[in-house]
């Protein structure tokens, strides 16, 4: 039996459902029941002249029309792996099709089938802003010091930012790389746009205290920070974080302890602190992947990261339990404005010879955000990319 409790955390499941307690947050139907035999028949159409991304934390409807899965960085790579394709429809969120805009040919053509798909963590660092805290790192005399890490979950124009100013690109599978490198280039890392994964790779990875971490906040007056603690800390972290990681509490933890006995806690690390240093294993969206791909059967786990992809691991292995970490946390609500009728919407529309919500790169935003992330690929134990229709 396929145990998914997704509301595990202080209610019961109900004993005659296969599930355990479903999300009342389920996502509904298409409203329309032919928008599959559409999506199948304008894909077929287009051919090699479509390659469709599916991020991991897309709806299963849509995952079932892509070409390629995976975390946002690998697919970027992916597409780049494809040039024979002119048309890229990347079914994630916009920084992502950004990526891919800035490593694809410059005759193919990157398409998001909803403009308002976007990441909250991603907006949280607006390039007015880091252009600001720059400001403020070099009125302390630490800027030319600091190296900039940007997580791959940004807008171009804060890669762009990082690439000028001498820094590196990171995913939350290198991020302990990009921090090594760039403590090898300078005294200070200013890392952006998510403090938990830059505080827990700082500390956790690097042995960094967490008292040589501050929080720079672009909405306080020089970040709620004075120059005497600018220049004390190794790691200046931007106040941002992700929607869905972000809730998931230590108090999770400890309650799906109690309930599930042998229970082994597996998240990602853009959860806070104190989730990390309670669970039992940490990483990217991969390594959660992997490790229940890997795990014995009748083992007991429960995952903290985007529901979609906990549900799609937990239809794969029903001789394992799955157990959503905490009770409050769902759907990632950007990511899920990708559906199947914006995705029939874009196919159709490719057919009949309109291109619709393309996403380009200003060219010189494009040229320094690719030289950061040409700097991360060069980290060593750079991975390159695969073909592989699943992960």
């Amino acid at each position: 039996m396929t145990a998914i409790e997704l509301h595990i955390l202080g209610q019961a499941a109900d004993p005659s459902s296969e599930r355990g307690v479903e999300c009342p947050g389920d996502l509904p139907p298409a409203s329309d029941p032919h928008l599959i035999e559409r999506a199948r028949a304008a894909k077929a159409a287009l051919g090699d002249q479509v390659f469709i991304l599916g991020h991991h934390y897309q709806r299963d409807d849509v995952i079932a029309f892509a070409d390629v899965t995976g975390d946002s960085f690998k697919l970027a790579q992916l597409a780049a792996a494809h040039p024979d394709a002119p048309y890229i429809v990347f079914c994630g969120v916009h920084f992502m099709a950004e990526s891919a805009d800035i490593l694809t040919q410059d005759n193919q053509q990157v398409i998001l089938p909803d403009l308002a798909a976007g990441c909250s963590m991603a907006d949280m660092a607006a390039i007015s802003q880091v252009e600001e805290a720059w400001a403020v790192l070099t009125d302390a005399g630490i800027a030319d010091q600091t190296i900039p890490v940007t997580y791959m979950n940004s807008t171009a124009a804060i890669k762009a930012f990082t690439g000028r100013h001498g820094g590196t690109v990171c995913t939350s599978s290198n991020a302990k790389r990009a921090l090594e490198w760039a403590f090898d280039q300078g005294e200070k890392v200013f890392f952006l746009p998510d403090q938990h994964l830059g505080r827990n790779t700082a500390v956790l990875e690097l042995g960094i205290s967490l008292d040589e971490c501050v929080v720079f906040d672009p909405h306080q007056s020089n970040g709620g920070l004075t120059a005497d603690e600018l220049r004390a800390a190794k790691v200046i972290l931007w106040k941002g974080h992700c929607s869905v990681h972000g809730r998931f509490t230590a108090a999770s933890v400890d309650q799906v302890r109690e309930l599930v006995p042998g229970v082994q806690v597996l998240v990602h690390p853009e959860c806070i602190h104190e989730v990390v240093t309670k669970a039992d294993l940490v990483g990217s969206t991969e390594f959660i992947i992997q490790t229940i791909n890997a795990a014995p059967a009748g083992s007991a786990w429960a995952i903290g990261t985007e529901l979609n992809l906990v549900k799609r691991l937990a239809d794969a292995r029903p001789d394992l339990t799955i157990t959503y970490l905490d009770k409050a946390v769902c759907f990632c609500a950007t990511m899920n404005r990708i559906d199947l009728p914006h995705l029939v919407w874009t196919l159709e529309n490719l057919v009949a010879g309109n291109v619709n919500n393309r996403i380009e790169v200003h060219s010189d935003v494009a040229h320094w955000a690719r030289i950061a992330l040409d700097r991360m690929l060069a980290l060593p134990g750079a991975i390159a990319p695969t073909t592989n229709a699943t992960d």
